[in-house]
């Protein structure tokens, strides 16, 4: 008798394992990139939130400024105008919802005002992840909004902190997107996503911020105006080569690559989008890592 009870007992253990297994799979998960200007998460985190999107996980694009300084030409309100309609055309295609906040761009500080609206929209979402910039980059914009980031990454959980919103109840992993600054340290590739299978749709978000990659920065040395073509899909072609040519990996790449992917060389891979976690928040183990980006693992074709 005690043998059959026990053997029920294993049995009962194995399918609630496997129930919670299921569960996790299936949980919806929701990722929200803060990013400074109106095309930032695109060019950092765009292949991976549309695999998120793809596998039926939410993500919101946040800019934390409209983008009313960011060209030769254009500026002010029109401009804003311009940008917020870009970004909402580049969430279409990725499958994200993007919310552009009504903060000058070139102006953002990290003030107390910028970090209650972080905290809200981070609540807001529920967020399961963070994304932001780190805190050295040429851009002042990109440096403060990474200040202001990691200043929520405690607060979103203090119920006193920015009372108007509910706090969360279980911290976010906080995350960096890539950057190529080497001072104080550089960048670190923690978790490598391999978004060959969506890379076009990448790119035709990113041609969604016409007034950024066709006009802006051509003008300031990214690309050059002289060299882009007039028809739509020579535009992409021209584009992909320029934000999303194929590179050989270094070593530390190719060992994020294949450590997340251990049924792909390095070599198989032609378009990658690194993360570094942040020390801030909460610090997944590798099987977390695994259940809060599900597409790790496979083959990236």
């Amino acid at each position: 008798m005690k043998e059959i009870m026990k053997k029920k007992l294993t049995v009962l253990c194995l399918l609630l394992g496997l129930i919670l297994v299921n569960a996790q799979e299936k949980k919806v998960l929701n990722i929200i990139a803060i990013g400074a200007h109106p095309d930032d998460c695109d060019v950092k985190f765009g292949g991976a939130a549309a695999l998120f999107a793809k596998m039926g996980h939410k993500v919101k694009f946040v800019s934390l400024t409209n983008g009313d300084a960011g060209h030769q030409r254009e500026g002010g309100g029109a401009l804003a105008k311009r940008r917020r309609a870009e970004a909402k055309r580049a969430g279409k295609i990725l499958g994200v919802e993007y919310d552009v906040l009504d903060n000058h761009d070139a102006e953002l500080m990290p003030t107390l005002h910028l970090r209650h609206q972080i905290i809200r929209k981070i609540r807001e979402w529920d967020a399961d992840v963070v994304l932001g910039h780190r805190t050295n980059d040429y851009h002042p914009d990109h440096r403060n909004a990474g200040i202001a980031v990691q200043d929520a990454a405690y607060l979103v959980v203090v119920p006193n902190v920015t009372p108007d919103t509910p706090p969360l109840r279980k911290n976010p992993v906080f995350l960096y997107m890539s950057d190529r600054f080497q001072k104080p340290y550089p960048f670190s590739k923690d978790i490598a996503v391999v978004v060959d299978e969506v890379i076009d749709k990448k790119v035709m978000a990113l041609a969604a911020h016409q007034s950024q990659m066709f006009e802006w920065l051509p003008w300031v040395g990214e690309g050059n105006l002289d060299e882009i073509p007039d028809a739509e899909e020579e535009q992409l072609v021209w584009l992909k080569q320029l934000w999303a040519k194929e590179r050989d990996w270094d070593d530390e790449e190719s060992k994020a690559i294949e450590k997340w992917y251990p049924n792909l060389k390095s070599s198989d891979a032609k378009h990658v989008e690194f993360v570094e976690i942040c020390e801030y928040g909460r610090q997944p183990t590798e099987e977390e890592i695994k259940v809060l980006f599900p597409m790790l693992g496979a083959s990236g074709k």
